[in-house]
């Protein structure tokens, strides 16, 4: 993986990416601030949006996890979330009965 920095980035743009080899990640950073990747897109560009995606919502959960564990919250079992997950659908699901007289 080839770092660039911002500051080049932002000057030099594309030229900047130049000795970068085709399909290799980027890692453009600054000096304190953010840090961004540059990701090739290799084949279907919904399949990597969507793993991409999923890959970022782990990572989420993965920190709010963390900051449960150290704040002391314990974390719903799995028999829990089922639990609540069915108790929500059940409140939300339409009657049968109101279903079959509105398309009447």
């Amino acid at each position: 993986m080839r770092q660039v920095s911002l500051r080049e980035f932002r000057t030099r743009g594309v030229k900047a990416l130049g000795s970068v080899p085709k399909g290799e990640t980027v890692l453009l950073a600054g000096q304190q601030g953010p840090a961004y990747f540059l990701i090739p897109i290799v084949g279907d560009v919904v399949t990597e949006d969507r793993e991409l995606r999923r890959a970022m919502a782990k990572a989420s959960l993965r920190r709010s996890w963390l900051a449960a564990e150290t704040s002391g919250a314990a974390l719903a079992t799995d028999e829990e979330i089922d639990r609540e997950i069915a108790e929500i659908r059940a409140s939300t699901a339409p009657r049968a009965s109101v279903t079959k007289r509105k398309r009447r």
